[in-house]
């Protein structure tokens, strides 16, 4: 990628930047809606790197512990659910509620049932993200080439083997397609969680400057968020694209 296409693709991004700094100076918006831009990284470079990286590593721990239990079980249960029928009638409607459900909701019941610790809080990212997983995995197995199931019956393919080399693979950029979107909504989870209670991670810090009434660090904070799951949003990707590079 040249130096001019890079520039270029930065544009719109530093176009959104001056505008919205020249908004806050000239008090065209409120500072305490919209802090300019250098208030906000001078509050993030107030920050001590240990506080910063601690906190931000309490709230990826968590949303990390969650999405790795998530995936075995999602995938797991969304071929499951698609491949035997007694699955889908025992599952699917209890899939179908959860499905529209805003998982924020789950908050206070979360915390009634299993305190205020992490437990609830992964577990919370955990449902948020276990059902966009297994939808996925769940569509990619029920759109399996009918063609390459019956070869691989008449070859003499077990059950097992049937679902583990063929459903499986087949499936494969779809429940990755799901993943993807677990690991966004993730992120939307570990933030409402430590908003709402916790001791520590970027909500807690978001929610405690907004509390003190120090907007520059209470935008600071979704900075550091947005940026972490940019990240983690762009290595998934490429994961993905080294995962299906044997179907180019």
């Amino acid at each position: 990628m040249t130096a001019a296409l890079m520039l270029w693709r930065a544009l719109p991004v530093l176009i959104l930047a001056a505008l919205w700094e020249t908004a806050a100076r000239t008090g065209l918006v409120s500072e305490h809606a919209l802090p300019a831009l250098s208030s906000i990284f001078a509050a993030l470079g107030g920050l001590s790197a240990g506080d910063l990286y601690y906190h931000t590593a309490r709230s990826v721990g968590r949303g990390l512990i969650a999405i790795v239990a998530a995936i075995p079980f999602g995938v797991a249960a969304g071929i499951l659910i698609a491949w035997y029928l007694p699955v889908r009638v025992l599952l699917n409607p209890l899939l179908q509620c959860l499905y529209p459900m805003p998982k924020v909701a789950l908050i206070p019941l979360t915390i009634i049932w299993l305190g205020i610790g992490d437990v609830s809080k992964i577990t919370l990212i955990f449902v948020g993200a276990l059902v966009p997983i297994v939808m996925a995995a769940f569509n990619g197995a029920r759109g399996v080439d009918r063609t390459l199931l019956w070869t691989a019956r008449s070859l003499g393919a077990s059950e097992v083997r049937l679902l583990w080399e063929v459903v499986l693979p087949a499936a494969l950029p779809e429940i990755l397609n799901g993943i993807r979107t677990a690991i966004a909504l993730a992120f939307i989870l570990i933030v409402a969680g430590e908003l709402v209670i916790a001791n520590d991670g970027i909500g807690h810090m978001i929610n405690m400057w907004g509390e003190a009434g120090h907007y520059p660090g209470m935008f600071a904070g979704v900075i550091v968020i947005s940026a972490v799951g940019f990240a983690a949003d762009r290595a998934w990707v490429a994961l993905s694209a080294w995962l299906t590079a044997w179907r180019q």
